[in-house]
């Protein structure tokens, strides 16, 4: 084999290997550094669960996703508040989790589980903070305080409290992603919900049908925000989940939208 040949054979095996060092990131690494609280769909890991909201949830509403109502938002009493391990600072809002007792845990769980439900389906739509009843949202615990709906389909609430296992799932949505436009002329600010695949969304951008693409910022939860003026174009925006994926929604919003509207995406992830 000739020197030349053997460069370029050279060439070729780095490029192979680059291609499938950023193919295994772009499946994992890229996720993980997106959300760091993003498991394998098979993996079960340990945790807690209490409830909270009162029989008819109305203690679930106004939490820190920014969902406000989420019976209104599609998001119903299967729900559930993240402990701080859990909520990297609101970006976990959104994601879905599969939780079921953990019965060999304990004779206590033996006895207020319901063996014959082995799980439910829960979104993540507010914060259990540090210092709530009984410390069980307290840093470094693993902790869902869920619905109370949503708990009693697995426990019965005479044991207040309960070893669970979870693992992150896909989130099944009706229908496409919905933007609510709040803010004023030169302030973007939109909640973005009804999320499916991963969910959570770690990162946004706007663009109006005249203007380039504006990196939004999360405001708090799922409230994200642009400083631009953008009354007048249709709006597209474009959105990165804490799973990697990358989906751009066109003209969204029609030219004539107006700030309290809701505009949702003929897609979903």
């Amino acid at each position: 084999m000739t020197t030349m040949m053997k460069q370029r054979s050279r060439v070729g095996l780095v490029g192979t290997l680059l291609a499938t060092f950023l193919l295994i990131l772009n499946n994992g690494d890229v996720a993980r550094a997106l959300d760091p609280y993003a498991v394998a769909a098979t993996t079960w890991r340990d945790g807690t669960a209490t409830f909270y909201g009162g029989m008819d949830a109305s203690g679930t509403m106004n939490g820190g996703c920014g969902y406000a109502n989420p019976f209104n938002l599609g998001y119903g009493d299967q729900t559930a508040a993240l402990s701080g391990a859990l909520w990297n600072k609101g970006l976990s809002c959104g994601a879905c989790f599969e939780i079921k007792c953990k019965i060999s845990a304990s004779a206590y769980a033996k006895q207020w589980c319901y063996a014959s439900q082995p799980s439910i389906f829960v979104t993540a739509t507010n914060l259990c903070p540090q210092g709530s009843f009984g410390g069980w949202c307290d840093s470094p615990r693993i902790h869902f305080d869920l619905a109370y709906a949503a708990f009693t389909k697995v426990a019965n609430q005479v044991a207040g409290h309960m070893p669970v296992q979870y693992r992150r799932t896909p989130c099944r949505k009706s229908g496409g992603i919905k933007f609510q436009l709040n803010g004023n002329p030169y302030w973007d600010l939109v909640l973005i919900y009804n999320v499916g695949g991963g969910g959570n969304v770690h990162a946004a951008a706007i663009k109006g049908s005249s203007t380039n693409f504006y990196t939004m910022t999360q405001n708090w939860g799922m409230n994200w925000q642009a400083y631009a003026s953008l009354r007048g174009q249709a709006l597209t925006f474009k959105l990165t989940l804490g799973n990697g994926r990358t989906a751009t929604f066109y003209n969204v919003c029609p030219s004539y939208w107006q700030i309290g509207q809701t505009c949702q995406s003929s897609y979903n992830f």
